[in-house]
């Protein structure tokens, strides 16, 4: 038997491709009670699923709860020898099963009811058991399994998921939760330091600073730069603040003017509206305004406009927030 693998994977990305622009049909009135029934609660999303529904579960609660929805998967096999307990008044169950009849989670019914703990639907069939006792359903169905028996669950695991991303992504703008928000729950690793990371963390300060004043000749400018090592030099008056700044870039042009570089003075020829941070600036956004003005440098100042730090896009680099 000769297997064409692009083919038969490029099979599987259209038809889970399908399978999310038919789900659509169903961000609807039911979605959106499903999300007003999560704010009035103000309590967890307990989420439950058996199998691969189980698999996608997990990652719909660690989404949740990452994004301002406090959230925990409950294995639904667990649940029947105590993790029911788990359970209070204010919470939300959210049981996912494609067909909606998964013995497991069917089972967690009257438990559930007695409890009077709202529960929220993911099946691909309105008409289950599992759909018709939940307290709201959101249709999931998918018209076929990108796995060709028809059998292994793909298309529906997949449709499963963007449902519960959709969910989390809607609750998340309903709630207004922030960048900041984000980083407290994202410590650790490159997201941590893309979101916790200030300018006052990593830029060079004092004697590390590049500056001059504006009589100095461009020649004299070009040794503090290169002493410096962040391709630019400030300019600043006698109170210390920031007139403009010379950069490897304004060497190049005024090279081409055929400018006398040992007697023309630096402020004749500078960037008078530099663009500036604050040393409260967060990593990332220093990195967003420096690709978005497509300069590779820039100062750091406070509330006087003085110099207080700088930074190139070496040191983001070096601090992982590239």
């Amino acid at each position: 038997m000769i297997t064409n693998y692009t083919q038969s994977a490029l099979n599987v990305l259209d038809i889970e491709q399908r399978a999310i622009q038919h789900i659509k049909q169903f961000i609807d009135d039911n979605f959106t009670r499903a999300c007003q029934l999560i704010q009035e609660r103000k309590g967890k999303v307990i989420v439950t699923g058996m199998g691969k529904s189980g698999h996608i579960g997990k990652k719909v609660a660690a989404t949740l709860a990452s994004t301002g929805t406090p959230s925990f998967f409950m294995h639904p096999g667990e649940a029947n020898h105590g993790d029911l307990g788990m359970l209070e008044a204010n919470d939300v169950i959210l049981a996912m099963s494609n067909s909606g009849e998964t013995e497991e989670v069917i089972g967690l019914l009257p438990v559930i009811k007695r409890l009077d703990v709202p529960m929220i639907a993911f099946t691909g069939n309105p008409k289950s058991t599992l759909a018709i006792h939940a307290n709201v359903h959101v249709c999931i169905a998918v018209e076929e399994e990108a796995c060709p028996l028809g059998l292994a669950p793909t298309a529906s695991t997949t449709a499963t998921l963007a449902m519960g991303d959709a969910l989390a992504v809607a609750l998340l703008e309903a709630n207004g939760f922030t960048s900041d928000d984000f980083a407290l729950s994202h410590p650790g690793g490159s997201l941590g330091r893309k979101l916790l990371l200030k300018l006052s963390d990593i830029m060079f300060t004092g004697d590390q600073l590049p500056l001059v004043r504006p009589t100095e000749t461009i020649s004299d400018v070009l040794l503090e730069i290169s002493q410096k090592g962040l391709g630019m030099a400030g300019i600043i008056d006698d109170k210390g603040k920031l007139l403009g700044i010379f950069t490897d870039g304004d060497l190049r042009r005024i090279l081409d003017l055929k400018i006398d570089i040992h007697h023309t003075q630096v402020q004749t020829v500078m960037t008078k509206r530099s663009i500036t941070g604050s040393p409260d600036m967060l990593a990332v956004e220093a990195l967003n305004i420096m690709e978005d003005k497509k300069i590779n440098s820039m100062f750091a100042i406070d509330n006087k406009g003085k110099p207080v730090g700088a930074l190139n896009m070496h040191l983001l680099l070096r601090a992982g927030v590239v």
